[in-house]
């Protein structure tokens, strides 16, 4: 499967990860957050970052992933807290999201987007004994911020 990321270009040929911690992960938990299109992934970069700088040259870098299931959970949002989509459950989507890295469930889990809560995003362990075998950068491509977008 290819998922994609949207990084400012110095860092796009570089599969790691901050360990600031998100939506789903605390601090110091070292995961890639992934969309399921080009789309969803610039929808969620707006979202998360208060100041855009379409100066800034960015890329959006394509993941493979490998097809087994078996390195994968799915969070359907029946499985998540009524209020999930708002900033207020950061704290129990952290912890649920921290339960899964620390017990290496899966290598990727697969949870719903706030944003486009029908679609989906990748959450990439990069810790798990299974990544550098199931993860590939395929490619990196040129990005840029379409002028009438409100940034």
């Amino acid at each position: 499967m290819e998922v994609f990321k949207i990084t400012a270009a110095k860092y796009d040929h570089l599969l790691t990860a901050s360990g600031r911690p998100n939506r789903w992960n605390k601090k110091g938990e070292f995961v890639i957050y992934a969309g399921s299109s080009r789309s969803l992934s610039t929808l969620e970069l707006i979202v998360h970052r208060s100041a855009i700088q379409p100066m800034v040259p960015y890329s959006v870098v394509v993941l493979s992933i490998s097809d087994d299931p078996d390195l994968y959970k799915t969070l359907s949002q029946n499985q998540l807290p009524e209020n999930w989509k708002k900033i207020s459950a950061y704290p129990q989507l952290q912890q649920i999201g921290s339960d899964w890295y620390k017990k290496q469930g899966g290598l990727v889990l697969k949870v719903p987007s706030a944003v486009i809560p029908f679609e989906f995003n990748y959450i990439l362990n990069t810790a798990h004994s299974a990544f550098k075998e199931n993860v590939r950068l395929v490619r990196t491509e040129r990005y840029f911020w379409d002028e009438r977008l409100p940034l």
